[in-house]
């Protein structure tokens, strides 16, 4: 989703005009949820989507609309029986999809795609809200929970309401979608190896933000972990002088021997991390816990490490592995927004 307001602000800055289609409510089998998005130029579709099939089909056809006529829309499909077979689809469902008009050299939505971009850069939790009330003057604001608000303004009533799943909120005679556009949080990765190079992908695909950190120069160069906010170069036994773990982030360990996972453990153990998970056996975790034990770590504190790592599906290959940790980390996360 970075990538996406990336665009939007370099598009915008080049001088061309452009439609953000938002889906802000879907019910039944339709294949993306609120909250999916693309954006639409005079070049096509160039970030994003809303699941592909005959709904992302069509709305790049009204964006074009949209761009030739320069006003926001919302568009409603209703995929009954004989239309998910008149359109070769097999799940039905309803859609609204907002088109919102975005002119080039827009003012106030470059300064709401440069706070959006910062907020990334910080990791800070933040919402996207968008006024869809009336449909050609839609106002757009970000809320950063630590931040505050910027853009339109917002009833209070609405930041109140904002949660984990995207939803549309009433205040008075106005209507707002409202999407959590920032999960809060760090997945650090100890380890550059195989499994690390595969996972990274993997986890910024479902929005994960990683940094890897390696005490081997070979194994941390950014080149192999393109998707990760930054690979860096660590001594093992002074974790801390190099990164600021806090309550959101996530621990995984994989490096590459007894040693240094338990060098690493013991520093995860002192940081308030959410979760602290460790690829390896039962074997390797028996014998690490007796050291992290004779260290003076308790039962409970050792019950703060999940490992092995990763959910059950018999994965033997890196891609393998780093598919159950993702399902694992997904599973954490969704837990956390629903407590």
């Amino acid at each position: 989703m970075k990538n996406l307001f990336h665009l939007l602000h370099t598009t915008l800055t080049q001088g061309q005009d452009a439609v953000l289609v938002t889906v802000v409510a879907s019910s039944g089998s339709t294949p993306r949820g609120a909250g999916a998005r693309m954006l639409i130029t005079k070049d096509g579709r160039i970030a994003g989507t809303i699941g592909g099939g005959a709904v992302e089909y069509r709305s790049e056809q009204l964006a074009e609309t949209v761009l030739s006529q320069k006003g926001s829309r919302m568009e409603y499909f209703r995929l009954r029986k004989n239309q998910v077979e008149d359109l070769g689809m097999i799940c039905g469902g309803d859609v609204n999809v907002y088109f919102r008009y975005i002119p080039a050299g827009d003012s106030q939505t470059l300064a709401l795609t440069d706070r959006i971009l910062s907020l990334y850069d910080r990791g800070e939790q933040a919402w996207l809200i968008t006024d869809i009330t009336r449909e050609q003057a839609g106002g757009l604001a970000v809320y950063g929970k630590k931040s505050g608000l910027f853009g339109e303004k917002v009833p209070s009533d609405v930041i109140s309401g904002l949660g984990a799943k995207p939803s549309q909120i009433q205040s008075g005679q106005s209507l707002y979608y409202c999407e959590k556009l920032i999960e809060a949080g760090m997945v650090y990765i100890f380890g550059g190896g195989h499994v690390a190079q595969a996972l990274v992908p993997a986890l910024s695909t479902v929005d994960f933000r990683c940094t890897v950190l390696e005490d081997r120069e070979d194994f941390c160069r950014k080149e192999l972990f393109p998707q990760a906010e930054a690979a860096i170069l660590i001594d093992n036994t002074r974790v801390a002088d190099f990164i600021t773990i806090r309550e959101d982030d996530y621990i995984v360990v994989m490096t590459r021997g007894h040693k240094d996972d338990t060098l690493i453990q013991a520093q995860a153990l002192k940081t308030p991390a959410h979760y602290i998970g460790v690829i390896g056996s039962a074997r390797k975790t028996a014998g690490v816990f007796a050291v992290l034990r004779s260290q003076g770590f308790t039962d409970r504190d050792l019950s703060r490490i999940t490992t092995p790592i990763g959910l059950d599906i018999g994965s033997e290959t890196p891609a393998e592995i780093a598919v159950s940790i993702t399902a694992q980390l997904i599973r954490v996360r969704a837990a956390r927004n629903h407590s």
